[in-house]
């Protein structure tokens, strides 16, 4: 696993985008996360292509947290299969990305 990830998730509303937002800072499973939205989104479900308006939530995390973020995502979500995907950051700011590894370090 990469040492610093972004984790991207969305759901159908600014509060609940919000209220993942929220939860996985508080819980020091992210360092930051960024709320964007709406955004549409076009895939399919149950056999048919749909479209809706969802928001994203972008945290910033270090690979050591991920398992624990994806867990504490899927407990809090309401969608049956959230998408939950990690990108390795590849490079960043000393500074911020150490200030990160402080943020996620646990309570």
């Amino acid at each position: 696993m990469a040492e610093w990830l972004t984790v991207l998730t969305t759901t159908d509303s600014r509060d609940k985008a919000l209220a993942l937002a929220r939860g996985a800072v508080e819980a020091r499973l992210a360092a930051c996360a960024q709320v964007g939205g709406p955004v549409t989104s076009v895939y399919r479900w149950e056999g048919e292509t749909q479209t809706a308006q969802e928001w994203q939530v972008v945290f910033k995390t270090a690979g050591a947290r991920y398992e624990e973020l994806e867990a504490h995502l899927e407990a809090a979500h309401d969608y049956e299969t959230p998408e939950i995907i990690a990108t390795a950051v590849a490079r960043g700011s000393a500074r911020y990305l150490a200030w990160v590894g402080e943020e996620t370090a646990g309570p």
